[in-house]
């Protein structure tokens, strides 16, 4: 593959592909530590309301229908727990999605640079989805009997199926969560890559600067 920096304007030396491919590398570990690591903690989903999760389409009736009936307690405990879930699933899969940053290869690399704003995290998403999915699905099953989310959905859904004249429903509640928290982490490394992109304070080491400044006179 001929050599992409030669496409490019040369800003403070030659960069080859291999700098190049580091510095977009280095922008998506950025988004992990200083984005993803904010949704391991406490709120840091349920509170957050670029990424709280919330109901699917099937239990808004489900949330309704126990409000009526003066179990609104019950209804919040079920959207916090959700959140919860995805907040210690997150934290225990990281390595997965550094990992990931890893073992990408940037063979259009000067696409990635010199796309949007979000180019990096798209090809990040696209590439990795299905095998994030499928470490991330069991991760956060586990978190599920760990924050006692399960439990609480078992009560919620019997309580609601009970109820007489409804239509019982039976949700896949691991892999709504499990697709919204990896939604979730996306976004958030999407914010930190913006932010490289556009603020040239935040290209906190020799390499950012010299690989984005190539994006800022395409």
């Amino acid at each position: 593959m001929q050599q992409i920096a030669n496409q490019f304007p040369q800003t403070g030396g030659m960069l080859g592909n291999a700098d190049i491919s580091n510095g977009l590398k280095e922008a998506l570990n950025n988004g992990i530590d200083k984005q993803v690591s904010t949704l391991t903690k406490v709120d840091g989903f349920f509170k957050n309301e670029a990424v709280k999760i919330l109901l699917p389409d099937e239990l808004k009736v489900v949330d309704t229908r126990l409000r009526a009936i003066g179990l609104s307690s019950l209804a919040d405990e079920g959207l916090k727990v959700l959140n919860r879930a995805a907040e210690d699933a997150v934290k225990e899969a990281t390595p997965i999605f550094v990992d990931a940053v890893r073992q990408m290869s940037f063979n259009d690399a000067k696409n990635i640079l010199m796309g949007n704003q979000t180019a990096a995290t798209s090809y990040l998403q696209n590439t990795t989805s299905n095998a994030l999915y499928s470490k991330f699905n069991p991760v956060i099953k586990n978190s599920f009997a760990k924050v006692g989310a399960d439990q609480v959905w078992t009560n919620i859904i019997t309580k609601y199926n009970a109820i007489p004249l409804v239509t019982k429903v039976n949700p896949d509640l691991t892999d709504y969560t499990t697709n919204k928290a990896m939604e979730g982490v996306f976004k958030m490394i999407a914010v930190e890559e913006k932010e490289i992109r556009t603020n040239l304070n935040a290209r906190s080491s020799d390499l950012l600067k010299r690989v984005f400044a190539m994006q800022d006179v395409k």
